[in-house]
């Protein structure tokens, strides 16, 4: 197991009603800026719940966090805390509205370019608002970690930050608050949740066998509740093991002492940034592929992963990795979301345009080895075609 240093702040509130905590949780004299995305956080109630939590707090709002969170929408937050003297964030929503509010909390607090966070992955973060947040769609984990993605749009750059100062100090998790999202967001959150455990896991053996069994157990969960999950009318168990699933797969526990991949997230992201293809289906065009590519460097974590998640113990080595690349590429379709780039109208000049992307951003040696090289991420796209 490799050395590690794990630390969370972040309290979990969870269950139905626990909105209403909301009361003995943000300080009394906070001045709150509660941001969130569409307007269906008004539409369906949670804003006015969160309002009448906070009872006689003085409440600013701020609406139209877009669900990649860009820069330039992001920067009119900053305007609104620094212009009203908000001392507390508040988000009310998905990863995408956490993770820019974490940006916020960051950037309120910043001396320079606050675009200078992004390019330096969130190092040069000294300090930041305190934050917390209402999850409303259980996918990213950003309502228990410190990082998060923003995108700029004048340059189509989406880049990702992370800071000890951006952790949430605490997040309620209400599993009745996912009953109105539509199905393909479910679907996404599934998918989404699932290969950030993979990003953590398959990689190679370092004898960290608590955090494999914890990242075999949430893969496997996954899979199990995945029909419940998608089922109407909702399920609150079913609800409720998503949610929690999602937040266990990002949150440090199953990453620490272990190797990372992230090459997945970082051509995804790329596809995101320049096609509006939502992050979770980039995931999933990308990841069998991935697992393909770079099968002879996580063989025994590829041969780990057929015989513990899928069950797959019989034939060859080379017959089992095949095996395990085709059950995961078909859990994926079998939440609606295609594994291929032609499915959203894509072929190889979008190949061509991302890994330009991927070398402008400097993305030269990624994965676990820093071995996928721009070449090699253009043959996991051709690949994905």
């Amino acid at each position: 197991m490799l050395n590690f240093e794990f630390h969370n702040p972040t309290r979990i509130v969870f269950g139905q009603g626990k909105v209403a905590d909301l009361a003995r949780l943000v300080p009394p004299a906070a001045r709150v800026l509660v941001l969130y995305g569409g307007e269906s956080a008004r539409r369906t109630g949670t804003l006015a719940e969160v309002r009448a939590a906070l009872g006689e707090r003085s409440v600013s709002e701020f609406g139209g966090i877009e669900p990649n969170p860009s820069y330039e929408t992001l920067m009119r937050a900053v305007a609104q805390v620094r212009a009203e003297n908000i001392d507390y964030l508040l988000a009310v929503g998905g990863g995408s509205v956490i993770d820019g509010t974490k940006f916020v909390a960051a950037a309120a607090c910043f001396d320079g370019e606050p675009w200078d966070i992004l390019l330096q992955r969130g190092r040069n973060v000294q300090r930041a608002l305190p934050l917390a947040s209402v999850l409303t769609l259980p996918a990213t984990g950003s309502e228990m970690n410190n990082g998060g993605v923003v995108t700029r749009k004048a340059t189509q750059a989406k880049l990702s930050f992370s800071s000890a100062h951006c952790f949430p100090q605490f997040s309620v998790l209400d599993p009745t608050k996912t009953y109105t999202l539509p199905r393909e967001q479910i679907a996404n959150g599934l998918v989404d949740a699932y290969v950030h455990i993979m990003e953590q896991y398959l990689t190679y053996p370092v004898q960290a066998r608590p955090q494999d069994r914890f990242a075999e157990g949430l893969l496997q969960t996954l899979v199990e509740i995945a029909p419940g999950a998608l089922a109407e009318p909702p399920d609150y168990d079913h609800r409720a093991n998503l949610m929690w699933t999602a937040t266990l797969a990002l949150n440090g526990l199953i990453g620490a002492g272990v190797p990372q991949d992230w090459a997945t997230h970082m051509i995804g992201h790329e596809l995101t940034a320049l096609y509006g293809i939502d992050h979770a289906r980039t995931l999933a065009i990308v990841l069998p592929s991935l697992m393909q590519s770079q099968r002879a460097a996580k063989r025994d974590k590829l041969l780990q992963y057929a015989e513990r998640v899928w069950h797959v113990s019989a034939g060859s080595e080379d017959e089992r990795i095949d095996a395990a690349i085709t059950h995961t590429r078909a859990f994926f379709e079998s939440v609606g979301i295609p594994t291929r780039l032609s499915a959203y109208g894509l072929g190889r000049e979008a190949v061509d345009a991302v890994v330009a992307q991927l070398t402008a951003h400097g993305m030269l040696k990624l994965g676990e080895h820093r071995a996928i090289t721009p070449e090699v991420s253009r043959a996991i796209l051709e690949a994905a075609l």
